[in-house]
C-alpha cells in the first residue's frame, strides 16, 4: 500500500495495530507506533486505544499505560484496553484499581467493562470485589447482558461459590454454549465432576449443541473421576458430531483414557491422530508417566523428535515425573542435562521438583536435599514439600524436620507438611516429637483435606469419604470389610497404625483404618459388581501405605482386579501385587 503510494487512514491503523497485537509482533507494532506519529493521528481515540490494547498484549503494560496517561481523551474503548491488557497478564489488582480511576473520573462502564472486571477477579478468587462488581451491574442494568452473565458464573464458579454459580445459570433469560461450558468448566474445577456430566445431560435435552470446549471440559471431568464409561459415552458423542479430528478434543480423550488406566487405548487413539501437537504428544507422555510405564515414555520420547515435534517445558515436565515414578534415575538425570545443554530449554520450579521427586523416591535424600541447596532459583514450597514426601516414604527424621520447617515458613495455613512429619514421628516411635507437631498444628489452625474416593458403577458415581456414614448401602459397605478384615488378618494382613494420627487406643485406630475412603470404595464395588469385573477408583489424595498393602491383599483374596488412581499415578492390584513394585 506504502509502496503504492496510498495514504494510510486512522482505520489503517486501527486494523493493523490489531493485527499486531494477535500476533503479538511487538517490534512490527513500534514501527506502525512511529507512522502514527509521523502522520499526527496519535491523537485519534481509536488509535490510541488501539496502541494501548497492542502494547498490553505484546506484554508491555508499562508502556501501554503510559500511553493510556497521555491520551488526550478517551472513551470507555480506551480504558477497556488497559483493563484488558492488566487482566490478560495477571494484572488483576492493577485493572480492578483502574475501574475505580475511571469511576472517579466519571466514565461510564460497558458490558465489555464488567465482563474483563469480574475475569480478574475469577484469576484473583477475590470474592469480595466480585460480589461489588456484581452490586454496579445490576445498578447499571446490565444483569440481563448474555456476556456479563456469563463471566458472573465464571466468576464465582472460580471462587468456589458453585451454589451462587448455579443459581445465576438457572435465572438467566438467555443461555447459549459459552453460558453452558462456564457452570460445567465451574462444577469440573471445584471436584464436582458428576455435577458436570449431569449438566451435559440437561444440556442435551434442552437441545443444545455441544462445542469442542464442552467436550474438553467433560472428559476432564470424567478423568478426574476415573469414569471410564461416561468417558466412552463421550467419546460416542464426539464421534457422533465429528469433533474427533480437533486436536484438542482428540488430545483430552488421550488423556481421558490414560487417567482411567487404559494406556493401550490412549495409544491406539494417538496413533490414529489426524493431527498432533506438542499438547498431543504431552497427554500421551504424562499418561505413560502416571500409569508407571517409564521406559514407554522415554520411547514415545524419541519418536516425537524424530517426527519433528519440538518438546517444550511441559514435555520435560512429564518425562521427569515418568523417570520418577519408574525408578529410571540415570535416566532422568540425563534428560535433565539435555534439557538444559542440547534444547535450550531453561529449568523452572516444576523441573527441579520433579529432580527432587526422581532422587527422593529412589531413597537419594541427601542428594536430592544438596541439589535443592545448589539450585539458581529458590525453592518454593512444593520443592520443599516434595522433599518432606520422600522423607515420609522412606522414613528420615532429620531431613523430613528440614523440610518441614521450610514448608511451614512459605505456607503456615497449609496442612500437609503437619500430617507429613506427623506420620514420619508416628512411624519412628517419637510420641513426644509426635504430641508437639499435633499441638502445633491446632494452634496454627490448619485442618487436613478429607481423603475422597470416587467409584463408578452402573454409569453413575458414587463418593466417599474418610468415615463416611452418609452412603444408603454404609450398613452392607461395612458388613462387607468386617468380612475382609477377618480374611485378610488370616492371609497375613498387620494394620499399619502409624497412618492414624489422633489420640486414641489402638483398636480405634484400626477402625479409622478401615474406613479410609478408598476401602469404602472397594467394598462398595465388591457389592455392587459382579465376580470378576475390574474394580476402579479414583483417589484425591495419596494412597497411604497401610490401604496400598490392604488392598493388594483383598485383590488375592477376593480375585479381583482393581484400579486405584491417586493423585501421584496409577496403582494396579491383581494377585495380591500391585503393578507399581510399591514404588510410589
Amino acid at each position: 500500500m506504502k509502496q503504492e503510494g496510498v495514504q494510510p487512514n486512522n482505520v489503517t491503523f486501527v486494523l493493523l495495530l490489531k493485527a499486531c497485537a494477535s500476533l503479538a509482533a511487538l517490534e512490527q507494532g513500534k514501527q506502525l507506533h512511529s507512522d502514527v506519529i509521523k502522520r499526527g493521528s496519535q491523537s485519534d481515540v481509536m488509535v490510541g486505544s488501539s496502541l494501548v490494547d497492542m502494547y498490553a498484549k505484546c506484554g508491555r503494560t508499562e508502556d501501554a499505560r503510559e500511553l493510556f496517561n497521555n491520551m488526550s481523551e478517551r472513551n470507555v474503548v480506551s480504558w477497556n484496553a488497559m483493563i484488558a491488557g492488566y487482566a490478560q497478564t495477571g494484572l488483576g489488582k492493577e485493572a480492578l484499581a483502574l475501574y475505580e480511576q475511571m469511576k472517579e473520573e466519571g466514565v461510564q462502564p460497558d458490558n465489555v467493562t464488567f465482563a474483563l472486571l469480574l475475569k480478574a477477579c475469577a484469576s484473583l478468587a477475590a470474592l469480595g470485589q466480585g460480589k461489588q462488581l456484581h452490586s454496579d451491574i445490576i445498578k447499571r442494568g446490565f444483569q440481563s447482558d448474555k456476556l456479563v452473565g456469563n463471566t458472573l458464573v465464571d466468576m464465582y464458579a472460580k471462587c468456589g461459590r458453585t451454589e451462587d454459580a448455579r443459581e445465576l445459570f438457572n435465572n438467566m433469560s438467555e443461555r447459549d454454549a459459552v453460558s453452558w461450558n462456564a457452570m460445567i468448566a465451574g462444577y469440573a474445577q471445584n471436584g464436582l465432576g458428576k455435577e458436570a456430566l449431569a449438566l451435559y445431560e440437561q444440556m442435551k435435552e434442552e437441545g443444545l449443541q455441544p462445542n469442542n470446549v464442552t467436550f474438553v471440559l467433560l472428559l476432564k471431568a470424567c478423568a478426574s473421576l476415573a469414569a471410564l464409561e461416561q468417558g466412552k459415552q463421550l467419546h460416542s458423542d464426539i464421534i457422533k458430531r465429528s469433533f474427533q479430528s480437533d486436536v484438542i478434543v482428540g488430545s483430552t480423550l488421550v488423556d481421558m483414557y490414560a487417567k482411567c488406566g487404559r494406556t493401550e487405548d490412549a495409544r491406539e487413539l494417538f496413533n490414529n491422530m489426524s493431527e498432533r501437537d506438542v499438547a498431543s504428544w504431552n497427554a500421551m507422555i504424562v499418561g505413560y508417566a502416571q500409569n508407571g510405564l517409564g521406559k514407554e515414555a522415554l520411547s514415545l520420547f524419541d519418536q516425537m523428535q524424530r517426527e519433528g515435534t519440538k518438546p517444550n517445558e511441559v514435555t520435560y515436565i512429564c518425562l521427569l515425573s515418568a523417570c520418577a515414578h519408574s525408578r529410571l534415575v540415570d535416566e532422568g538425570r540425563y534428560v535433565f542435562d539435555s534439557m538444559c545443554k542440547n534444547h535450550g530449554v531453561t529449568p523452572t520450579r516444576e523441573h527441579y521438583a520433579c529432580m527432587v521427586d526422581l532422587l527422593g523416591r529412589a531413597g537419594c535424600l541427601s542428594d536430592a536435599e544438596l541439589f535443592i541447596n545448589k539450585m539458581p532459583i529458590q525453592a518454593d514450597s512444593v520443592v520443599w514439600m516434595t522433599l518432606l514426601g520422600a522423607a515420609r516414604n522412606h522414613g528420615h527424621v532429620e531431613i523430613g524436620k528440614r523440610a518441614f520447617d521450610r514448608v511451614v515458613k512459605l505456607e503456615p495455613k497449609n496442612a500437609a507438611p503437619y500430617v507429613l512429619l506427623s506420620n514420619i514421628y508416628a512411624a519412628a516411635g517419637r510420641k513426644d516429637e509426635l504430641a508437639k507437631i499435633r499441638n502445633e498444628m491446632k494452634d496454627a489452625g490448619v485442618k487436613k483435606m478429607p481423603g475422597c474416593s470416587w467409584i463408578e458403577v452402573d454409569n453413575q458415581v458414587h463418593a466417599f469419604v474418610v468415615g463416611d456414614v452418609t452412603h444408603p448401602q454404609i450398613k452392607e459397605i461395612l458388613a462387607e470389610l468386617d468380612r475382609l478384615v477377618g480374611l485378610m488378618k488370616e492371609a497375613g494382613y498387620i494394620p499399619d497404625l502409624s497412618f492414624v494420627l489422633d489420640d486414641v487406643e489402638d483398636d480405634e485406630k484400626e477402625n479409622a483404618l478401615c474406613q479410609h475412603s478408598e476401602k469404602l470404595a472397594i467394598a462398595f464395588g465388591l457389592i455392587n459388581t459382579p465376580p470378576g469385573t475390574l474394580i476402579r477408583i479414583k483417589k484425591n489424595l495419596r494412597m497411604c501405605g497401610d490401604c496400598h498393602n490392604a488392598t493388594k491383599i483383598i485383590s488375592k483374596i477376593v480375585g479381583r482386579e482393581i484400579s486405584v488412581m491417586d493423585v501421584n499415578r496409577s496403582h494396579h492390584f491383581k494377585d495380591g501385587f500391585c503393578l507399581c513394585g510399591d514404588y510410589w
